[in-house]
């Protein structure tokens, strides 16, 4: 498996700097998504790695070979990579065999050996028994196993997946996730791969880099994002959360009709000033009636609106004392109805601050 690294990296269209100085480390076998927004600069990272974009500064290594600077870079098909793309881009005129056969037959290798790796490939990726299809004949799952089984088959130094999973229903995305990381685990291929699909980062990768309008505004693990996001955008697109501002005085931090008490926090609030916290809606526990000892950390609230969604229920509270409304989510045992008065009882060690 090989390394990858991308120092400073740079991409400028006119005056649009679509992708703004970033450096990303990837170790052999590691598999890190780029998770944004449209526009963000994703995907022309992606493209600048694979070698149909070259970058208008910085550079991008592999196992301490320069592949892309400024000053000209490796084409396409010489840099050991394989690329998949929304699309699948499979041959409708070959079978699922030929076209995992494809890749191999390009690179002359003996017919014995092109049979065995292609009747292995189709076993791991559990398209065996239709080997003998065209792509019209298969699903859009299916046509996904074909283009993963390609693109791996050749043995690639770095794979590179482009939104693979756009074109797939809900039902079928969620099933490619596990079968991508199951992959993964099975080949240890380093890999990058772009997404807006927060759940599909977060099932698939090692590590994810969050950017925004050109720039990574976080590089983490899935559980580091989303429990200690470093900025407001991370926090707000990692999910779905409460942003709250607080002011500290020494000893307690004075929100919007309420105070919770700064001993009560993990992380090192500020003495005095300002601060901004993410706070997750499952994090906070609502009950009707207060509980017996709280240690200064439950609010009396006023039920705003609730919707039932099977596994929980999705609740805006409002405190009593205040004016800012919260997301909460709860148990679907907690019925309390709307213009009910409850308590909410806040968690300060699963508060993230974030400014």
């Amino acid at each position: 498996m090989s390394s990858l690294r991308l120092s400073g990296v740079s991409k400028r269209y006119g005056n649009f700097q679509a992708v703004d100085n970033i450096h990303i480390e990837l170790q052999s076998g590691e598999f890190v998504s780029l998770l944004g927004p449209s526009g963000c600069g994703k995907t022309t990272t992606l493209r600048m790695i694979a070698g149909f974009v070259d970058p208008t500064l910085g550079t991008i290594e592999m196992d301490n070979q320069i592949l892309s600077s400024p000053a000209g870079s490796i084409p396409p098909d010489r840099r050991q990579m394989s690329m998949i793309f929304q699309s699948y881009a499979i041959w409708p005129n070959m079978t699922v065999e030929q076209n995992v056969a494809f890749g191999l037959e390009l690179r002359r290798l003996p017919n014995a050996e092109v049979k065995r790796r292609v009747g292995e490939m189709l076993e791991v990726v559990r398209m065996n028994h239709l080997a003998d299809r065209y792509p019209a004949e298969l699903s859009g799952g299916q046509q996904q196993r074909v283009a993963l089984a390609r693109a791996i088959v050749i043995r690639p130094s770095v794979l590179l997946l482009d939104e693979p999973l756009s074109n797939l229903d809900a039902t079928l995305r969620e099933e490619m996730r596990f079968e991508i990381r199951r992959l993964h685990d099975e080949f240890h291929v380093t890999t990058v791969y772009v997404t807006h699909d927060q759940a599909e980062a977060m099932v698939t990768s090692d590590r994810i880099a969050v950017m925004n309008q050109g720039r990574i505004e976080q590089i983490d693990d899935p559980r580091a994002l989303y429990n200690k996001p470093k900025t407001r955008f991370v926090a707000g697109f990692i999910g779905r959360t409460n942003f709250i501002e607080g002011i500290s005085d020494g000893h307690r931090i004075a929100f919007d009709g309420f105070a919770l008490p700064r001993s009560a926090f993990e992380q090192d609030v500020p003495s005095h000033g300002k601060t901004v916290f993410s706070v997750r809606p499952h994090t906070m526990r609502m009950s009707a009636a207060p509980p017996s000892a709280d240690g200064g950390t439950s609010v009396g609230v006023i039920v705003l609106e609730r919707a039932f969604l099977g596994e929980h229920w999705d609740y805006l509270v409002r405190p009593r004392q205040g004016a800012a409304p919260l997301r909460v989510m709860t148990s679907p045992l907690d019925d309390i109805a709307v213009g009910a008065n409850a308590w909410l009882e806040f968690e300060p060690r699963q508060m993230a601050l974030i400014a």
